[in-house]
């Protein structure tokens, strides 16, 4: 979907497309593969649990499912902010077969999807230091603008091996 304020994307050849589902935390677009996107819900207060990271806002009740709730800003060590109208859940599903499950994040809104050409998704950088990185993909650049792509499934396991996993 291009919005009016964007340039035609460029023509792209060579390499498989993969289709990424973007949205806002803070000031930066990050992706998730969109064939990992169960459903995109309207924020609702989850039933917090006790003695979990900070970033786990909860279970909710989707469709007699227990689903764990986790809050992206505060997983990705960004301040926490208000929730607000454009605040949503994105229920994403980790791994298949008997080791799925089914985890929500909380992020500040959703942008677009884009098809992107896997042979212009370039590595993280370098940096060095401790950040982590085992769950970037990759960043691809559209029309005015970087998007950081991440892996869901490597991105959650980290996250329910801090504290969730008899939640899920």
């Amino acid at each position: 979907m291009q919005r009016p304020d964007q340039a035609p994307a460029p023509a792209i050849t060579g390499g498989a497309i993969r289709q990424f589902l973007t949205f806002q935390l803070a000031d930066a677009e990050y992706g998730l593969d969109i064939l990992k996107v169960r459903e995109i819900r309207v924020w609702e207060p989850a039933t917090p649990l006790p003695n979990t990271p900070a970033f786990v806002k909860g279970v909710i009740n989707l469709r007699g499912s227990v689903v764990p709730i986790i809050d992206l800003r505060e997983r990705l060590g960004l301040p926490a902010q208000p929730y607000g109208p454009r605040t949503v859940v994105i229920v994403v599903n980790l791994g298949q077969g008997d080791q799925a499950k089914v985890v929500g994040m909380v992020v500040d809104a959703v942008c677009d999807e884009h098809s992107l050409n896997e042979a212009l998704i370039r590595p993280p950088p370098d940096l060095g230091g401790p950040i982590e990185r085992s769950f970037v993909v990759g960043l691809a650049e559209v029309p005015g603008r970087m998007i950081v792509l991440l892996d869901s499934d490597r991105l959650l396991e980290l996250a329910l091996g801090e504290g969730m996993a008899a939640t899920a």
